[in-house]
């Protein structure tokens, strides 16, 4: 189930909060509950890309990004990620949650996110992220200038070009191994 109560507390905790830039960091903290855990009793891998939406959400909002999404009836999504796990979060650990936009380019908008318990960084997300209207994604450079900011990124990182590069090279959609078609329904 998606953590609404932890949500509507991450943005009404927040509210007030200062306003950040669009490469504004934001920082929160967090408890790993019960309802988090895996089979090992340490948060769930997919569970963590749920909470990331913890943070993500109110940087948003702090951002200045979310009234501008109301207005003009456009949506945002995830559009790929690429997660590293290093470290376990165990049942009623408290960890910090850093979230930011590191930038854009044409298409998409590339944020990195992490979670640490004290300074030990347990896992590392990269989101590629885009602004959807009816017509199809919005170039970020119009994002940033309806959020009253110059269109231009700052220069992305090599780690995260070369992610661009060998997600395009990617196969899509996947090839389907031979013996997985006959599982698939006709």
């Amino acid at each position: 189930m998606y953590p609404l109560i932890r949500f509507a507390k991450e943005m009404l905790k927040f509210r007030n909060a200062p306003r950040l830039a669009p490469t504004g960091t934001h920082v929160s903290t967090h408890i790993c509950w019960p309802w988090d855990l895996d089979p090992w009793i340490e948060l769930n891998n997919g569970r963590t890309l749920t909470l990331f939406d913890l943070g993500r959400i109110p940087l948003a909002s702090r951002t200045g990004l979310i009234p501008i999404l109301r207005t003009r009836g456009w949506g945002i999504t995830v559009a790929g990620n690429s997660t590293r796990y290093r470290r376990r979060i165990r049942a009623f650990q408290r960890f910090t949650m850093i979230s930011r936009t590191v930038g854009w380019d044409h298409r998409f908008v590339y944020m990195e996110q992490s979670m640490w318990r004290g300074t030990e960084c347990c896992n590392q997300v990269l989101i590629r992220s885009a602004v959807t209207s009816a017509q199809g994604i919005v170039p970020p450079a119009e994002v940033m200038a309806a959020m009253g900011h110059g269109p231009d990124s700052p220069p992305l990182p090599d780690w995260i070009t070369a992610w661009i590069k060998a997600d395009a090279v990617r196969p899509w959609p996947p090839t389907i191994p031979e013996d997985a078609k006959l599982s698939l329904p006709v």
